[in-house]
């Protein structure tokens, strides 16, 4: 019988791979709760308590009709009324992945660059 070496994973490539699953995760999110997903997404730890998913060019087409007529604050609150309509599937998301307790969730979007964060505050990890 042949000997299959152990793969091991070090913290490095599992942080990698959590964020790359928290990004695939974002965009499913996004295509689920507004209808598209983004074509550019991207999530980053800002230090040890809080996360940054950026998305890109996720406007729907009639968010994009509303923007050339110059309703951008229009487009931001609707935009703001589906993401709190969704909290729960987005930290639910983010804390089933990272198997941290989220207390705080901030999202945003720029609707002249069709660029959308979301901002995920973890509670603090006891010191050891």
């Amino acid at each position: 019988m042949d000997h299959v070496p152990e793969i091991r994973i070090g913290p490095a490539d599992r942080r990698r791979l959590e964020l790359e699953e928290l990004t695939n995760a974002m965009v499913r999110l996004y295509k689920e709760q507004f209808g598209r997903g983004p074509t550019k997404a991207r999530s980053d730890y800002a230090g040890p308590n809080a996360l940054v998913v950026t998305v890109e060019n996720s406007l729907t087409p009639a968010e994009r009709n509303m923007i050339a007529l110059d309703e951008h604050q229009r487009v931001r609150e609707i935009r703001m009324f589906f993401q709190h309509a969704s909290d729960d599937e987005f930290i639910g998301t983010v804390e089933e992945i990272t198997g941290r307790k989220v207390r705080a969730f901030v999202s945003g979007m720029d609707t002249r660059h069709d660029v959308s964060s979301e901002v995920f505050y973890f509670e603090p990890v006891p010191a050891a």
